[in-house]
């Protein structure tokens, strides 16, 4: 597509959602650090690191990836449709997505190795190869009775273990005292490249192979068939159609979000009393957490949609002689090149960061880690932004498009 076609709904939501994600990822690479129960945030630094620590297990954890995945799922039928409009047989729009998807997975577990063991290209690449294949051409009703078992499906098996506990009086059933790090996982610690792109290689393969298909089994699959839903009724596209459903989805997602985070956070900085089994990675905060984080999610998704509405019209509604806003135009040119730069977060990231390149990592807090993921994100906006000025596409994208079209 040109640029002047795209929508700025989806690329402005995908410029956003990358900030976070790396704001989300900086925890896994401060290998100096002393992790709490969940082994996700440390629980180690002063006043602002402790605030910081809050504000993300608040916003951020387990509150970006549905966000992410909302919006890979929306652009799964953006571009079957696309194809589809453009006369391509439907086998052979399905044959695209296909190629897709396996191409993702092999450009995430090279990233895995490379640079960062939490990938989440390869395994949104074999989820969409088989929710595409499964859902793709389904009619609107068998997709609307799906998103409903799906939510069945979710519900029932995060709280089948909570629900279980509480009937024998025994929460300490769920989980473990103390949780991994999930420095161990990325190998940030490891002096070896080697060494560590091994460790990153097996953590890949297991997010990949292992937690994709078993997030079918558990119903997580239900916020990509909520972004199939979205996307056929255009609601990115065409946001001030849509402004009530958008305005309650904001409202109720992200003050649910919020408020199934709230008690660990509380608990992560010493102001809430609550054992360390409950806290920990397969504890009830944590599964709490994970629940309310799809609807986090959905309420990003639909705030950030609510801005490009009143945008629009604020657009609409002056002369604006001096072109487009510099920062909207930056961030959404972000979102359409977001492969690339969510890739450069980890070149960046990495050989400074871990113990085998420059060992940063041991040396910042997370209050510092904040500034230096936001400066890494700066980084991918102005060359974005540049890369917008001259009609220049991202670099990996090139590459995935001329491999997807043949």
């Amino acid at each position: 597509m040109r640029s002047a076609e795209r929508a700025l709904a989806p690329d402005l939501a995908r410029g956003l959602m990358l900030l976070l994600i790396v704001l989300s990822n900086t925890a896994y690479h401060l290998w100096r650090s002393e992790y709490g129960p969940s082994g996700w945030q440390p629980v180690t630094g002063g006043w602002l690191d402790h605030a910081v620590q809050f504000g993300m297990i608040t916003v951020l954890d387990l509150r970006v990836y549905p966000l992410f995945a909302f919006l890979f799922g929306y652009g799964m039928v953006q571009l079957y449709q696309r194809q589809r409009a453009a006369g391509t047989s439907e086998r052979a729009a399905v044959g695209i997505l296909r190629r897709r998807s396996l191409l993702l997975v092999l450009i995430g577990l090279a990233h895995a190795t490379l640079f960062m063991a939490g990938d989440i290209v390869g395994y949104y690449g074999v989820l969409s190869f088989a929710l595409g294949w499964f859902f793709l051409r389904r009619s609107d009703r068998a997709l609307n009775r799906w998103i409903v078992i799906a939510a069945v499906q979710l519900l029932v098996i995060s709280a089948e273990p909570v629900v279980s506990a509480l009937l024998q009086g025994d929460l300490g059933s769920l989980g473990e005292v103390s949780g991994t790090p999930g420095y161990e996982a990325y190998a940030s610690e490891e002096s070896d490249w080697l060494t560590a792109a091994g460790t990153r290689l097996s953590t890949g393969l297991f997010v990949t192979f292992a937690a994709a298909p078993l997030s079918l089994v558990g119903g997580a699959y239900l916020i990509f068939l909520l972004g199939f839903w979205a996307a056929r009724r255009r609601i990115l596209e065409e946001p001030s159609r849509h402004l009530p459903l958008l305005r309650r989805t904001a409202v109720l997602g992200i003050t649910i979000g919020w408020l199934g985070a709230l008690p660990s956070a509380l608990a992560h900085v010493g102001a809430l009393d609550v054992p360390a089994h409950v806290q920990s990675e397969s504890g009830v905060l944590m599964i709490v957490r994970e629940l309310t984080g799809m609807a986090a999610g959905l309420g990003y998704v639909a705030a950030i949609a609510l801005f490009v509405a009143w945008w629009n019209r604020r657009a609409a509604g002056r002369n604006r002689a001096s072109g487009p806003n510099r920062a909207v135009t930056a961030v959404a040119a972000v979102g359409k090149r977001s492969l690339s730069c969510y890739l450069a977060h980890s070149v960046l990231f990495a050989p400074l960061l871990a113990a085998w390149g420059l060992g940063l990592g041991a040396r910042l807090t997370s209050s510092t880690m904040v500034l230096f993921a936001t400066g890494v994100w700066l980084v991918t906006v102005a060359a974005a932004y540049a890369f917008e000025r001259r009609g220049w596409r991202g670099p990996v994208e090139v590459v995935l498009r001329k491999a997807m079209y043949r």
